[in-house]
């Protein structure tokens, strides 16, 4: 069964998706947008990739505050995976994505990737971070 994870940004998708076995996440793409609430595109894009991969369920990453509070970013992810479930009709997962990008920007920083470079690839990795630690707790329980 693949899964899709997506980090969803205010102007940017990061995508990701499992390997058939649900084991490891890879970086497929980053999905670009000129303004925040324009998402149909956007949707399109994450829709044909669900097809395309056999997607059987998407975890989106679910920012939270590290109070464990829910701020605006957390709401909009929220908003998001809503409509994703409306649409696609797919098992939509809200996933804890604290500190991811700033683990895919220091994982870039240290695989020298020299900054004006690393935002092309920063949303995909922060996809693959959220990814993966969700592959991971399924193989704890």
């Amino acid at each position: 069964m693949r899964i899709l994870g997506l980090d969803y940004g205010s102007k940017t998708v990061g995508v990701a998706v499992s390997d058939p076995l649900g084991l490891t996440a890879q970086r497929l793409d980053t999905i670009w947008r000129k303004q925040e609430n324009k998402l149909r595109k956007t949707l399109a894009s994450i829709e044909a990739l669900v097809e395309e991969y056999g997607v059987e369920r998407i975890v989106v990453g679910y920012p939270k505050n590290m109070n464990n509070t829910v701020g605006e970013r957390a709401e909009k992810a929220l908003e998001f995976g809503e409509m994703l479930k409306r649409r696609i009709g797919l098992e939509v997962v809200m996933w804890d994505e604290r500190l991811t990008t700033v683990e895919a920007d220091r994982t870039l920083m240290e695989a020298g990737v020299r900054r004006e470079n690393r935002k092309q690839y920063l949303d995909g990795l922060a996809a693959v971070f959220i990814l993966q630690g969700y592959l991971d707790s399924l193989v704890m329980k």
